[in-house]
């Protein structure tokens, strides 16, 4: 009977294994065949379009096929491209003779890049300039965050009937303790630091003191690197955008352009009369239609320069969200999984160099401690070199530490250095709807971790242990790692997030610089001279990526419309829920921002 199962079994996989290869064969004819009808031809004289409401992550699009197939199942059919691929097309198109200038625009919503990735667009956009090819920037209504990267532009346009947000940073938080007491939910914390804030949303209505100040300095920090960037692009003063963002906040097209904020009033058809001019176009298939080329779709075509085939490998890992323990997924950062891609690649002979691109808000205390040891015992055989992205803060933090040069952007938000544990409990709202429980133990603290009921003052006190256990081990890696007095390191700590800027004159950083800057110092620390390739990790399962984004976006189209204030509101709560569920530290303790500050 064994045999016979066994036989039955391998049938079923063998027959399962045939039909999903087979539509997988068949599913790729397809789109190869898609692929061949609608791939655009680069021909003389192009614009290259800039759409700055693409989704622009670290990590390369396809990294995790699951996450792919739950995109596509769910609907969401949003463009993403890789950071490095906007820089890379922007860098090719600056020296490529069919690409005659560049078109700035929003299609859909404001750029939802972080702060950092749109300042080292914004660098790769004035180096396109620098070539003398024309940038041209339109759009209905300019928001900051857009308006940070088209006041670059040769010609700024707005629409007539359109409005320019000029009004300052806001980072605003949802607060749930009293929700959550109406619903029977009951949470218990710990925490170490004066400004670690992260349980505050769960029991309080409202910012503490200390967490306000902290808010207060890095938004003005980086309001101060948004004034100077923009004033020094319009030709303006910082303190002339200061006054108008105190006096107007938002204002008519005639009174931007009253200001030098933007160059001209243009209706559609007179921006694309302008793109046509560079296109020597005279006459079109279609009255808006001018000869264009997508970032993404030019992107596809460039290939870095061949510098000769190398044995010695740069690799480049991305570690992109938060942290949790486990495998991870898309979006998450597994500390089993990536403690093990940095070991992989510490034995590789052939990898003589890494470069980790930080972008995490931390998560969970057990699997950074995990990851940034796999890092530690990495620097003693090879360098290790961070880049950090918007953030990289916490557990983010923690993870970099031990690198042997870090590097950060003056709005990257970093430090918070602490730790907090959350342990929820759902006794009332159980009680209310009749549910109860009876627990039978051999051990008083046999049920320590248990959700029914709240902890008692001596659970409390041991959980309270292992969060301060966990806080200390923090400080002795950061002093250690630093060359810093654990004295210092207690002062700049306290759970407090810096920005890039401040994190470097503290000595949390080591150099103000951008992930290429990060990539080339991996090469010269490993002194590897101009013999050496660059590898991304981890690996890309792009062909399924892309053929599914293929067919789904085919028959299910793309959201072409913006999002109401409301819809953006709700789908920040469900963010902050996303967040909730992706907490799963075996022992309820976290290295973690809760916010991920929404610049706006």
């Amino acid at each position: 009977m064994r045999d016979f199962l066994k036989f039955v079994f391998a049938t079923l996989v063998g027959l399962t294994l045939f039909s999903v290869g087979g539509f997988m064969l068949l599913v790729a004819i397809i789109a190869a065949i898609a692929a061949q009808e609608t791939a655009p031809a680069l021909r003389d004289k192009t614009v290259l379009a800039f759409d700055l409401s693409l989704n622009i992550t670290d990590t390369p699009p396809g990294t995790y096929s699951t996450g792919a197939i739950e995109q596509v199942l769910a609907g969401d059919s949003e463009q993403q491209i890789a950071f490095r691929e906007v820089l890379n097309a922007l860098e090719a198109a600056a020296t490529d003779d069919r690409i005659v200038g560049l078109y700035l625009y929003n299609s859909v919503n404001p750029s939802a890049a972080g702060f950092a990735n749109l300042t080292e667009i914004r660098q790769a956009l004035q180096t396109f300039q620098e070539s003398g090819k024309p940038i041209l920037a339109y759009e209905m209504q300019w928001t900051e965050r857009d308006y940070y990267l088209t006041s670059v532009a040769d010609t700024v346009m707005l629409n007539p009937a359109g409005v320019m947000e000029l009004n300052g940073f806001k980072s605003e938080t949802a607060f749930f303790a009293e929700a959550l007491e109406k619903y029977g939910i009951g949470i218990q914390v710990t925490r170490v630091g004066e400004y670690k804030s992260a349980v505050e949303p769960f029991i309080r209505s409202d910012r503490s003191p200390a967490d306000r100040q902290q808010i207060q300095k890095l938004l003005t920090d980086l309001w101060g690197e948004f004034l100077q960037s923009v004033a020094k692009s319009r030709e303006l003063t910082p303190q002339a955008l200061q006054a108008v963002a105190n006096e107007d906040g938002l204002l008519l097209a005639s009174e931007a352009e009253s200001a030098g904020l933007v160059d001209r009033l243009a209706y559609p058809d007179e921006a694309i009369a302008e793109l046509r001019k560079l296109t020597e176009e005279e006459e079109a298939a279609a009255e808006e239609d001018f000869r264009q080329i997508s970032l993404p779709e030019y992107a596809a075509t460039v290939t870095p320069e061949p510098s000769g085939f190398s044995m010695n490998e740069v690799a480049l890992v991305y570690v992109e969200g938060d942290i949790v323990s486990g495998e991870g997924g898309d979006g998450l950062i597994g500390g089993d999984f990536f403690a093990e891609e940095i070991r992989k690649l510490r034995l590789d002979e052939n990898v003589k160099a890494i470069v980790l691109r930080v972008n995490s808000p931390g998560g969970s205390a057990t699997a950074s401690d995990l990851v940034a040891r796999e890092i530690q015992l990495t620097t003693e055989v090879k360098p290790v070199i961070v880049s950090m992205g918007n953030l990289a803060a916490s557990g983010g933090y923690q993870i970099a530490t031990h690198a042997t040069k870090i590097y950060a952007l003056p709005s990257t938000i970093t430090g918070s250095i602490g730790v907090f544990g959350l342990l929820p409990n759902v006794q009332a709202i159980a009680n209310n709807n009749g549910i109860t429980w009876d627990v039978v133990k051999t051990g008083q603290y046999a049920d320590i971790q248990t959700i029914t009921r709240p902890r008692t003052p001596a659970e409390m006190a041991i959980v309270q242990r292992i969060t301060d256990q966990f806080y200390t081990r923090f400080l002795d890696t950061v002093a250690e790692s630093r060359s810093l007095p654990r004295q210092r390191v207690a002062e700049i700590a306290q759970g407090r997030v810096w920005s890039g800027i401040e994190a470097q004159r503290i000595g949390l950083v080591d150099e103000i610089g951008g992930l290429e800057e990060a990539i080339q110092a991996a090469a010269e620390t490993a002194e590897l001279g101009d013999d050496w390739r660059l590898e991304e990790y981890p690996r890309s399962n792009l062909f399924e990526a892309e053929l599914l984004d293929s067919l789904f976006s085919r028959y299910m189209g793309r959201s072409s419309s913006r999002l109401d204030p409301l819809t953006l509101e709700l789908q920040t709560l469900r963010e902050d829920l996303e967040t909730l569920q992706s907490m799963n530290d075996p022992v309820g303790i976290y290295t973690r921002i809760w916010f991920i500050p929404r610049i706006e």
